[in-house]
């Protein structure tokens, strides 16, 4: 997909932002970059099916979304206190689709984040797979319209997941 160099560098810097922010657990200003009408879906197999008919780890409307995040900042989700400590790897960033008239872009990466689950064993997690963001210009910048992230492991048993992937 062709768009120019600085729209590429402008979505792969959003990109990068955003999983930094995630990574902190700097929920309120991750929140920032998402639409009104975001969608955010984790499914719990392969992305070939509808949402709403089948099994999903997270299949959050706006409004879900929000509740889920006033969670997180309460400190008593205790699968996540204190917070895991994260990063992540965001690599192999593909322009799916761009309608620069339009100003929304579909935008697929890879992804490898590392969790230090404190509030359970200690151990490292791995976690990998593929997000695919829409993104949709409002008021001149870029924000989330929708996020689904494939998980590599999907089909298999999952430890808690109880942050924003």
């Amino acid at each position: 997909m062709s768009v120019t160099d600085a729209t590429r560098r402008e979505i792969e810097d959003f990109l990068f932002y955003e999983a930094r922010l995630a990574d902190e657990s700097r929920y309120e200003e991750w929140e920032t970059l998402v639409t009104d009408d975001m969608h955010y879906w984790v499914p719990a197999a392969g992305a070939d099916y509808d949402p709403p008919s089948r099994l999903s780890y997270v299949n959050d409307n706006r409004s879900r979304l929000a509740t889920r995040i006033r969670q997180l900042k309460t400190g008593l989700r205790h699968a996540q206190t204190p917070p895991s400590a994260m990063r992540r790897l965001v690599s192999n960033v593909e322009i799916l689709s761009a309608d620069d008239a339009g100003g929304e872009y579909q935008v697929g990466s890879n992804f490898v984040l590392y969790e230090l689950a404190h509030q359970a064993t200690g151990d490292i997690r791995i976690w990998a797979g593929r997000t695919i963001h829409r993104l949709r210009r409002v008021e001149g910048r870029l924000r989330i319209a929708a996020k689904r992230v494939d998980l590599v492991n999907a089909s298999g048993p999952l430890p808690n997941l109880a942050f924003l992937i």
